[in-house]
């Protein structure tokens, strides 16, 4: 049976995006941003992103489009009989377990578009607003319809495939999610008192860049674009040998940090014009659920039907956002299920949905009932987290790296990116070495400050 390819080059270039920019675009970048001085950390993460997310971005292209594979498969093909199959295997593992904890996450956007729908904010202070959340994450019962709607949503569109459902989606989501954050940001930066978080994304402070904001930067950098998941590798596994790997990189990286810096122009001016310190260090849940409610009733004061249009049009920008993602992390497991054990698409991705639901499940219990189970003194839903983003994506990105640019022929190699010698590429030697010496330092230099073995000065 034909292998599955996206339709078109744009349609591969708005899925490949849409598992790139997510929730962690949307409020881990401006988090970032704002502990980390602003605009010199923005040219540094920049910086970081062409240095090492252009090239592991690539390497992962590279290993897909070559096997024409699911994660796992790919290294059978190019390492049979070594273990280098664990490196996909830990891909297929990190993802089914960050769609499990993400589609918790994506649930309460989905319960706050309703909340924003229904001008439940409005007049909120902030203690209301941390109660509302507190009392609705703690639920046993409403926040794990939000996860099921979510996964639901997710699975419908994995089992209608490639061309007809993850392509189809991204090209009707990708631009209704940038449509809506150009709105948001034109609304925000003209806000009166918005001057401030303009200045703080826009002019470098460098006396405040030290080694920690350099290793940050890194690390949003590794993390913002997915590398070492195998949604990367999974996605170019559809690609069409004409597609231009290198162009397709630059695209996909070019709108996951459009994105980002638009999330930035929208949560700074905002919060400026309420009168709120711009570097509160204020993180995930707290910033998108508790604080920016409150910025943007603040913000519009004196305009109550702004303030409502631009939480709706915010917290519908955090669904269509948050589903991307998640439908690039559900096809990783469901390639896999279908591929290694020749399963049909309906079948695996239903294994994989049921597999999401128990796991969600706990982890959205563990803001309520199950609160009091611990795993090496954290909850359910932060003990995956810490999984996946401390061991699973450095290591995998570390390895992902080190197999293209030591074990994978250099004709291989050299081949995809030149499809077939097709293509003129003046940096291949540069890329290799890359590849060699500087991402595998750069990744382990963010895994040991992780756990306190590097400190930055």
């Amino acid at each position: 049976m034909e292998r599955e390819n996206f339709g078109s080059k744009f349609g591969a270039i708005l899925a490949t995006a849409g598992s790139a920019v997510g929730l962690g675009n949307i409020w881990r970048f401006p988090v970032e941003v704002g502990k980390n001085g602003g605009a010199a950390f923005i040219l540094i993460y920049i910086g970081c992103i062409l240095l090492l997310g252009m090239p592991l971005m690539l390497s992962e292209f590279i290993i897909g489009r070559h096997t024409q594979s699911n994660a796992t498969g790919a290294y059978h093909r190019l390492a049979p009989g070594t273990p280098w199959k664990w490196v996909g295997r830990l891909g297929v593992f990190a993802g089914f377990i960050v769609l499990s904890y993400y589609s918790v996450v994506a649930g309460w956007t989905g319960k706050y578009a309703v909340m924003a729908i229904g001008n439940q904010f409005a007049g909120a202070e902030p203690e209301a607003l941390r109660t509302m959340f507190n009392d609705f994450a703690s639920s046993p019962l409403e926040p794990l319809v939000y996860l099921l709607l979510m996964l639901v949503l997710t699975h419908v569109v994995v089992v209608m495939g490639i061309e007809k459902g993850i392509e189809k989606c991204a090209n009707i989501l990708m631009p209704s999610l940038f449509v809506i954050i150009v709105v948001l940001v034109v609304c925000s930066v003209l806000l009166p008192g918005a001057s401030e978080g303009l200045a703080f994304m826009l002019k470098p402070d460098f006396s405040k860049v030290d080694g920690s904001v350099v290793l940050s930067a890194l690390g949003q950098a590794f993390f913002s674009l997915s590398i070492g998941l195998g949604c990367l590798c999974t996605y170019a596994s559809y690609f069409k040998k004409t597609t231009n790997l290198t162009n397709t990189a630059v695209s996909v990286i070019t709108v996951d940090t459009l994105i980002a810096l638009m999330a930035g122009f929208i949560i700074f001016p905002a919060t400026s014009a309420a009168g709120m310190p711009l570097d509160s260090g204020t993180m995930g849940p707290e910033l998108i659920f508790i604080t920016l409610p409150h910025v943007f009733q603040q913000a519009f004061a004196g305009l109550p039907w702004l303030a409502y249009i631009f939480s709706v049009l915010f917290f519908l920008l955090l669904i269509i956002a948050a589903l991307t993602s998640a439908i690039s992390m559900h096809e990783i497991v469901t390639s896999y299920m279908k591929e290694e054990y020749h399963m049909s698409r309906g079948k695996a991705a239903l294994v994989e949905t049921a597999g999401c639901v128990v796991i969600g499940t706990l982890c959205c219990l563990s803001f309520g009932v199950l609160d009091d189970v611990r795993i090496m003194d954290r909850s359910i839903f932060d003990f995956c987290d810490w999984i996946v983003c401390e061991f699973c994506m450095p290591i995998g990105g570390i390895l992902i790296s080190v197999f293209v640019g030591w074990y994978m022929k250099k004709q291989w190699v050299k081949e995809e990116i030149t499809n077939g010698g097709t293509l003129r590429v003046r940096l291949f030697p540069l890329f290799i070495f890359i590849l060699r010496y500087v991402a595998p330092v750069g990744i382990l230099l963010i895994f040991l400050d992780q756990f306190g073995v590097f400190k930055a000065i």
